[in-house]
């Protein structure tokens, strides 16, 4: 059941105070901190190649951020996608923007392929089941994006 059917619930992690990503003081995965964002890789991803890049600040929505950030952020933006291009070599880069379950502003990087369970159509993330990732592979992902960052991990 969407969060939304309970109005205090939404309210809640409306608020920086009730939000998971600003209580735990940065996203579950992070992976690295840039300009205005962090890049999230978690092991569970839908994709292999899947990064979402999570907002510093705790804003909902893109037009939340002043207009030095939202440059900021895309400015991130366009570095993670190069990154992450640079790394899968995928077919397309779908980026998506929801926050249905978290209202914290980020968006997904969906790397695209050639015979990927959704070609032709949208990602739907809870439909894998599967690890996309061989053992060790996600490590050499993530190193791959960090040099193409040229930045080192947030641990």
């Amino acid at each position: 059941m969407s969060s939304w059917r309970d109005p205090a619930t939404w309210n809640g992690l409306l608020t920086e105070a009730g939000c998971p990503i600003c209580r735990r003081g940065t996203p579950r995965d992070a992976l690295v901190q840039l300009e205005a964002s962090w890049v999230e890789m978690p092991e569970d991803a839908p994709m292999r190649g899947y990064a979402c890049i999570v907002a510093r600040r705790h804003v909902i929505e893109l037009h939340d951020l002043t207009d030095h950030e939202a440059a900021a952020f895309m400015r991130d933006v366009r570095r993670v996608t190069r990154a992450v291009a640079s790394a899968v070599h995928p077919v397309k880069l779908n980026v998506e923007q929801h926050g249905n379950t978290i209202p914290h502003l980020h968006l997904h990087v969906f790397p695209r392929y050639r015979g990927d369970p959704f070609e032709g159509g949208p990602i739907d993330p809870r439909a894998v089941t599967h690890a996309v990732y061989a053992p060790g592979e996600l490590a050499s992902v993530r190193d791959a994006i960090l040099r193409s960052l040229g930045e080192h991990t947030t641990e």
